[in-house]
């Protein structure tokens, strides 16, 4: 019988792990820990070493060895192993092999799937890309599930408690991640999530780096020998200066350079005080994805601390200061976001102990289309960016827009599709294009709606409809994988196809306003005047097509109505 694992690949360290008699648990590797270097490197016979046996090696073999790739995913850069080069993708796939060998060797059968993770903030390429090492490693990728979401997953399961909104703050080898999360009756809920796919305690070590490169000046300004390999050298001083922190209040960083002996004694004080920057960079996702979230601090349960740089008493001492009290610690840093892809596999296989728990996530980027603006002078500014689902939307969701047409007598009407946050599409991600051909007339006197209808494993359809006759031009964008299984793309689309209608033609909806017009017809003078105003606001919130702020507004709705109807009566 194949195995269904959790992997979490990460950027210093990479686990795997499987949900096995109602829990999840780490799967040990070949050297019988629980973490893997995310590292690789060919040694001198041509044969490539990864993990443990390749991380030894940095420094001693730095131009041979690579390490931190994970930041180059999605990008086209290439890394050189000796007289080879490996794409970030390859060399994601050799660290996905070790473990699904580690994996079938210690379950005693063979793995074809697994949940593997990745930060909450990777966009659609970096993602694509993730899914393909997995597939060159063999494995059949069952989903992309986001870091902190995963870290959730492992928090919530152990007793199935309901838990108000509370934060994930993961901070790992080279990301940041920063997700709020609710759970109540066997729903995880993503709220929103925001990151930084360019800080992790890679940054760190580079800070306490710098920090003793200038109480050393001869290394700073008179490097001897190969470049590359003394910034390894340096980069091991530091992680292991770093480690040392995280316990103690000073650290020797101290490294051999031939026969030189090198060192100088770094504070906490003088460690927290170089990284600064790197610790005002941590608030800006956090404070994204509260605004984004709609909630302040004070309604947030708890704040659990995720990933290995999180041990930093700086980082620790930067969120106490950021919330005003301690986070939790139940949930292990290294271990939470494997253990969660495993919760994961484990409702992807149906496990019976899992029957009761769903889970839900946002989309982590803005989806949108580029379009133009007529200036005050008369000219058109082209290559705006129009957002149609939002970041931070709960998946699977449908949202639609209008657009008209700019130009008289245009002929048709072309979208380009982006991902991003960006005013300028130029700064975004291109995804794809459509275009529909429209009947020539002035300007703005043709009307075109967009439909975006996106699910949490990616798939992102477009939709593009000329009101007037009817006509309608589809794109579909999804990995290339999906190709290979046209059931589950067909079950999936289908998911979407349920949701592509517009909040106003809900039934629940259509009742309520119905209700109002009637009772508007019923008023007179400032109590009709007050109906009218409720009706025009709920109508504003339709036209947001948000379910959580609809279903609120809603509520809301029928309350009012309720009380004055009731006042006829009295």
């Amino acid at each position: 019988m194949a195995v269904l694992v959790g992997i979490d690949l990460g950027t210093t360290n990479s686990a795997v792990a499987v949900f096995r008699d109602g829990a999840p648990m780490l799967i040990p590797n070949a050297l019988g820990d629980l973490l893997t270097p995310s590292a690789v490197s060919i040694a001198e016979d041509g044969s490539l070493l990864v993990g443990m046996a390749a991380r030894e090696r940095q420094p001693s073999h730095p131009a041979s060895t690579a390490r931190a790739f994970k930041r180059l995913i999605g990008t086209n850069r290439s890394v050189k192993l000796g007289k080879r080069s490996f794409s970030a993708e390859d060399l994601s796939a050799l660290v996905l092999s070790s473990l699904k060998a580690d994996a079938e060797a210690w379950a005693g059968e063979p793995v074809t799937g697994a949940v593997i993770t990745v930060p909450a903030y990777f966009n659609d390429k970096q993602r694509k890309a993730t899914r393909r090492a997995g597939e060159l490693a063999g494995l059949r990728v069952e989903r992309l599930v986001n870091e902190p979401t995963a870290a959730a997953l492992a928090y919530g399961i152990h007793d199935r408690a309901d838990r108000e909104p509370f934060l994930v703050f993961d901070l790992g080898g080279g990301t940041f991640d920063v997700s709020i999360v609710e759970i109540f009756d066997g729903i995880v809920e993503v709220r929103a999530s925001a990151g930084d796919n360019r800080l992790g305690g890679e940054d760190f070590n580079e800070a306490l780096v710098a920090l003793a490169s200038g109480r050393l000046p001869e290394i700073a300004t008179h490097p001897r020998g190969d470049p590359v390999r003394i910034a390894e050298i340096l980069r091991a001083a530091a992680e292991r200066a770093r480690r040392v922190l995280s316990e103690a209040d000073e650290a020797l960083f101290a490294f051999t350079r031939g026969d030189e002996r090198h060192e100088v004694t770094i504070s906490a004080a003088d460690f927290e005080d170089a990284a600064q920057p790197l610790i005002t960079r941590l608030k800006d996702p956090v404070l994204r994805a509260m605004r984004d979230s709609g909630l302040d601090s004070g309604k947030l349960s708890e704040i659990v601390m995720v990933g290995g740089a999180t041990r930093m008493p700086i980082v620790r001492r930067a969120v106490t200061r950021m919330f005003g009290r301690f986070p939790a610690t139940s949930v292990h840093p290294d271990h939470a976001v494997a253990l969660g892809a495993a919760v994961l596999a484990g409702l992807r296989a149906r496990d019976v102990a899992l029957k009761e728990v769903r889970l839900t996530d946002v989309c982590p980027f803005t989806l949108g289309v580029n379009t133009s603006q007529r200036m005050p002078d008369g000219s058109m500014r082209t290559g705006l960016f129009a957002p149609i689902i939002e970041r931070n939307t709960i998946v699977p969701a449908s949202r639609e827009r209008r657009f008209e047409t700019v130009a008289d007598n245009q002929r048709r009407v072309t979208f380009k599709v982006y991902q991003g946050e960006a005013r300028e599409v130029s700064s975004n991600v291109e995804l794809g294009q459509i275009e529909i051909p429209v009947p020539p007339r002035p300007a703005g006197e043709v009307s075109v709606d967009v439909r975006f209808s996106y699910d949490a494993s990616g798939l992102l359809e477009v939709d593009v409809t000329l009101p007037e006759s009817g006509e309608t031009r589809q794109l579909t964008i999804a990995d290339e994988q999906d190709a290979q299984s046209p059931e589950d793309l067909a079950a999936r689309r289908a998911v979407l196809a349920a949701l592509k209608h517009h909040p106003r033609e809900d039934a629940a909806n259509a009742a309520v306003l119905a209700r109002a017009e009637r009772c508007y017809g019923d008023m007179l003078g400032d109590r009709r005047a007050w109906v009218g105003q409720m009706i025009l606001q709920f109508q504003t919130v339709l036209d947001g097509q948000e379910p959580r702020a609809i279903a609120e507004a809603r509520g809301q709705l029928e309350a009012a109505l309720d009380q004055i109807e009731g006042e006829r009566f009295l």
